[in-house]
């Protein structure tokens, strides 16, 4: 048995999010069966209106409503130091922290050559010139500690090289809480690698 066409419709629609599966989308598109009509509503309005009211700011390429985006436009923050982050989960991680009063820069994704993104995909053009201006004094590679992640700080740290600004990246070692016997080798190598004096 078959689903009715606008129900399969949405199905699919719903797949097509990442790590939404088929079961999921399915699930997804029934319980909104279940909803009023209101509640329906208010989602679609809020999907359709989703790309009008949301933009890209011009200095750091985070997404938000108005650019330049709060952060950019916030007088109090420090200009010298720049931290560059892959998307915009990892912006928001970082500034909800409230430990960084920087600036950011989104780069909008890690290089990975599987899925093509190689470094024209990353926007560069734009962070190479912010850095020549001379104004950013610390770049702070705050990328994921995945192989694409660190494949992108490498990449980052050799195009930096040349300019005169002091590139950092984020500690690794072992999170609060942690038991050694159950922590991963790479992490616990990190932890011994990056330890710190006390």
């Amino acid at each position: 048995m078959h689903y009715p066409k606008a129900i399969q419709r949405l199905i699919e629609a719903f797949a097509k999010l990442p790590t939404v599966g088929p079961k999921t989308a399915e699930r997804f598109a029934l319980s909104l069966l279940a909803q009023s009509e209101k509640d329906v509503a208010e989602l679609s309005q809020a999907i359709a209106t989703l790309q009008e009211n949301i933009t890209k700011c011009q200095s750091c390429f985070a997404i938000t409503e108005a650019s330049p985006c709060p952060v950019c436009a916030d007088q109090r923050r420090q200009n010298g130091q720049l931290c560059i982050v892959s998307d915009q989960r990892d912006y928001l991680a970082i500034e909800s922290s409230r430990q960084f009063q920087g600036r950011f820069y989104v780069l909008g994704a890690e290089l990975n050559q599987l899925e093509g993104i190689g470094p024209s995909s990353l926007n560069l053009e734009p962070l190479l010139k912010r850095l020549q201006s001379g104004e950013i004094q610390e770049v702070i590679l705050a990328l994921n500690p995945t192989i694409e992640g660190e494949t992108t700080s490498m990449y980052l740290a050799k195009l930096l090289r040349p300019l005169p600004v002091k590139v950092t990246r984020l500690a690794r070692g072992l999170p609060m809480g942690a038991n050694l016997e159950y922590v991963d080798e790479l992490t616990l190598g990190n932890a011994l690698k990056y330890r710190n004096q006390i």
